[in-house]
């Protein structure tokens, strides 16, 4: 089939694939591997991806979904996306040694909340719904939040009072993804508060940023990501929107040699959960299957790292 696929050029893009807090929570887990020895118990997947799920689970990594399910004693590690107040409380109860890897920008977002609700406001979430992170930050607050994804919902919100409101953002959605969201309320609410655009996940907008720049340069892109990704799913819908044949894939062997045909340049991603592996594996597929020539595509250089816990920093030394 290589026969009919012209020589191709790939751009990979610059950021792509882990961000800090991603790096993070899979250094948490792998220091508590090597500290404390296996088995190590995860409360759902540790980052949206199932490569690197597998990977730890082949090193003696345990994911449960509830804390109810870790056997009395045994080293438990909370997600990268956040977890309710009272999945912490029930760790607690039982008494189980803790490590959070919860992403220090989520952490922002549940002290926002906070804050907010013990000034008298009521919040308004904007995520997704049934996603962990919005689980974990709906958790961190008393009252109900009001949950909304979308411009449209902002008309029929039923509010307390519109004098007293917050808002807060799930972090995998960029300022792009959450400007039409906030104006709506501030059009509507001109008394909202919200939390300074500097609060806004960093990784988030860098990726789509990259994407945003490399598209009038291919004729395809590839974002290698997880189905229940948000911030992957949201890479590959910004190419469509942009008018380039856009796939969200797993890993090489979910690429159809039938997308290349008549192409000449292909853009390569990566979201926030996906490890660099996968994307030398894409490449190495693409190279069976057609000459290419590589070149990186560098918007932004990432330099944030984010400190480990106390508990295992003479490990990771």
């Amino acid at each position: 089939m290589s026969h009919s696929i012209q020589p191709i050029k790939v751009y990979l893009c610059e950021p792509r694939g882990f961000c800090a807090g991603v790096e993070r929570a899979i250094e948490i887990v792998e220091l508590a591997l090597k500290k404390y020895g296996p088995p190590i118990y995860v409360r759902h997947e540790i980052v949206h991806n199932r490569w690197v799920v597998e990977d730890l689970r082949r090193k003696g990594v345990v994911f449960v979904q509830e804390v109810d399910e870790v056997p009395a004693g045994a080293i438990t590690v909370f997600s990268a996306h956040g977890i309710a107040e009272s999945v912490e409380q029930a760790a607690a109860a039982r008494g189980l040694p803790v490590l959070d890897a919860t992403c220090p920008l989520v952490t922002k977002v549940h002290v926002e909340a906070q804050r907010y609700e013990a000034e008298g406001r009521q919040i308004i979430l904007i995520g997704h719904a049934g996603h962990p992170e919005v689980e974990g930050t709906s958790g961190r607050v008393k009252e109900p939040v009001l949950l909304i994804s979308s411009v449209e919902e902002v008309a029929t919100l039923e509010v307390r009072d519109p004098e007293r409101l917050a808002y807060v953002t799930q972090t995998t959605l960029s300022l792009d993804d959450t400007r039409g969201i906030i104006e709506a309320l501030e059009a509507r609410f001109p008394k909202i508060v919200g939390p300074s655009t500097r609060d806004i996940c960093y990784a988030t907008q860098n990726r789509q940023n990259a994407v945003r720049a490399l598209m009038p340069h291919v004729d395809l892109l590839l974002v290698i990501g997880a189905e229940n990704s948000s911030n992957s799913n949201r890479l590959r819908d910004l190419g469509e929107e942009m008018g380039v044949e856009s796939y969200l894939i797993a890993d090489a062997d979910a690429l159809q040699p039938r997308w290349l045909e008549g192409k000449s340049a292909v853009g390569i991603t990566a979201g926030a959960s996906a490890p660099e592996l996968l994307v030398e594996q894409l490449i190495e597929r693409l190279k069976q299957l057609s000459t290419c020539e590589v070149e990186p595509f560098v918007v932004k250089k990432e330099t944030t790292k984010f400190r480990l816990p106390e508990s295992l920093l003479n490990v990771a030394s």
